[in-house]
């Protein structure tokens, strides 16, 4: 039960990948375009290469773990033996409902099927195969090599033979497990969404600056970073689509996505991969300045 494929090479799929291999697992990396592979065996060797300086991890493991990670463009060829497959796709429908279609159909019949979603239903996408019992959501948070939690998400067919094997093989990650049940949201972003929102609110009603509201939220609530570079960090574009989801699924008022927030994404301004969202990043990260929209 060693083998993995990861649908996904971007931040998310890279790290996931970069876990799985770290801990002993066979990994195939998949994705359409080779430059993005490229630049996640990029990514991952320098954040091993991080690991061993701080000595977290001996040059060995670092070598043994690229060994294990294998480039795919071809899903079909990438999942022939795999015992799980974790896709970490974008946050479209429409995208997981046709790669969970084409896994159903070249995956191993044992094969379990886990999607990253952060807030897509695992029943509906589970609903794309001929296995639901064998759908499951893993939730990992951002940067995967370094947080613990794993999100787990059961689908309304999900079985428990599948929860179980997803429970240990996350424990073998030595990262935390922590089952949800599947609502829009689930939990960690149920929670952490509307925060984001209602901050975004704050700024778009004039209560308080870009600045104002994430101090007070780092200094006051010992958050390590404030909601407003928190959705820079993950991505304007997602916070919208997670709040989207939220709303079309409980239709409630209070999960409505902020106007500033839809013009944001509308203009581009996506954050750190577009370079500019609430703050600024074209100094870099660590020199990000509040952009020049808000002050």
């Amino acid at each position: 039960m060693k083998n993995i494929a990861v649908i996904g090479a971007g931040t998310m799929g890279n790290g996931i990948a970069h876990s799985f291999a770290q801990n002993g697992f066979n990994v195939n990396i998949v994705d359409t375009r080779e430059d993005v592979l490229d630049n996640a065996l990029k990514t991952i060797q320098q954040n091993l290469e991080r690991q061993v300086k701080k000595d977290l991890i001996t040059a060995e493991i670092q070598s043994k773990t690229i060994a294990l990670i294998q480039p795919f463009t071809s899903i079909e060829k990438a999942v022939q033996k795999a015992n799980l497959v974790v896709e970490a796709v974008s946050e479209a429908p429409t995208l997981k409902q046709t790669i969970f279609q084409e896994l159903d159909k070249h995956c191993p019949e044992a094969c379990i099927l886990a999607t990253n979603t952060s807030s897509i239903s695992i029943t509906q996408i589970a609903s794309y195969t001929q296995r639901p019992d064998k759908v499951i959501g893993m939730h990992f948070m951002n940067p995967v090599p370094v947080m613990k939690l794993v999100e787990i998400i059961k689908g309304y067919s999900t079985s428990e033979e599948t929860y179980q094997s997803v429970y240990d093989w996350t424990k073998a990650l030595d990262k935390v497990p922590v089952v949800v049940n599947d609502y829009p949201g689930f939990i960690a972003n149920r929670i952490l969404m509307p925060m984001i929102n209602e901050a975004i609110i704050s700024v778009f009603e004039g209560v308080a600056g870009v600045v104002e509201i994430d101090s007070i939220m780092k200094l006051g609530m010992a958050h390590p970073m404030g909601p407003l570079q928190l959705a820079d960090f993950i991505g304007l574009d997602t916070c919208l689509s997670i709040m989207k989801v939220m709303y079309d699924g409980f239709k409630n008022p209070k999960y409505a996505p902020c106007p500033l927030l839809v013009n944001m994404v509308q203009a581009g301004k996506l954050g750190v991969k577009s370079g500019e969202g609430f703050y600024s990043y074209a100094k870099g990260i660590k020199e990000a300045d509040v952009s020049q929209r808000f002050r």
